[in-house]
């Protein structure tokens, strides 16, 4: 816990907006909801800014996210990011709309802000337009968002076009000056935990100079397997090996990979903002 909350603190002070906890690079799949709810209590007890946090909530059972769903309330959590339950690849948009109604019902009136995750290459399920559009006419006070990964700026900029009060997010850092010059919001991304201050840059100049150095500097994060490569680089950073531990069936990057990863990012600095 010790060095989740350096790391929280840190992207905070380091030009993030908010952090999310529990996506695919957090492993979040990886944990049980026990372990989340019990990560978010712990933090929310250490004083961090909760209302800048973003907890994943995304799980197979509508219980489950209810009840990752409250605890992020009770801790005052900016909100919970659900991805649509996976298992079931073949489910229609009637059975995802009925799943996402019935976690609204079971969170009651304890209700908080929803950023639906769109990534359908990992999840194999996704959030289509039209599924958007129901969910927004039916809570347009709780679904509030969207990381969309599936790197489709098209898509992005159709939905954000469709919906102005929707917070649309890129899943990458190299679409996030295309994306906010046609409506989006932002991005969130796992390689901001390496880009931030850069990020950060291009999100508040608008300088197509700064998009393409971090456009680089994802490019260069690509270079290794991307979970284990990016822990690899906090290793790195940090000085800590702790990092390095990853749940099974997630294996390290083999030594030689992680070589050319280090290659790479070093060309492209990615932790600097000059």
């Amino acid at each position: 816990m010790d060095r989740l909350e350096r790391h929280v603190r840190g992207l905070l002070a380091d030009g993030c907006d908010g952090v999310a906890l529990f996506g695919s690079t957090g492993e979040g799949n990886s944990f049980t909801v026990v372990e989340r709810a019990e990560c978010v209590q712990e933090l929310a007890l250490r004083g961090l800014p909760m209302h800048r946090v973003l907890v994943g909530a995304g799980a197979c059972a509508v219980p489950d996210t209810v009840y990752l769903a409250r605890v992020a309330h009770r801790a005052e959590s900016a909100g919970v990011m659900v991805h649509p339950p996976f298992y079931y690849r073949a489910a229609s948009d009637d059975g995802l709309f009925d799943f996402m109604r019935a976690v609204v019902h079971g969170m009651g009136d304890r209700t908080l802000p929803v950023v639906l995750y769109h990534f359908p290459r990992l999840i194999g399920v996704g959030y289509g337009p039209e599924l958007i559009a129901r969910l927004r006419e039916y809570r347009p006070d709780v679904f509030s968002g969207l990381k969309d990964s599936s790197g489709d700026l098209e898509r992005m900029a159709r939905i954000a076009e469709a919906h102005p009060e929707f917070s649309v997010l890129a899943g990458t850092e190299r679409l996030l000056l295309p994306l906010l010059d046609r409506g989006g919001a932002g991005c969130l991304t796992a390689t901001t935990n390496l880009t931030s201050r850069l990020a950060q840059r291009v999100f508040r100049e608008r300088r197509p100079e700064d998009q393409d150095r971090l456009t680089a500097a994802r490019e260069a994060l690509e270079t290794a397997p991307f979970i284990p490569g990016v822990k690899q680089l906090l290793a790195d950073r940090d000085g800590d090996p702790g990092w390095l531990r990853i749940r099974p069936p997630l294996e390290p990057a083999p030594p030689d990979v992680v070589e050319r990863l280090r290659a790479a990012v070093a060309l492209t600095r990615p932790d600097v903002s000059a």
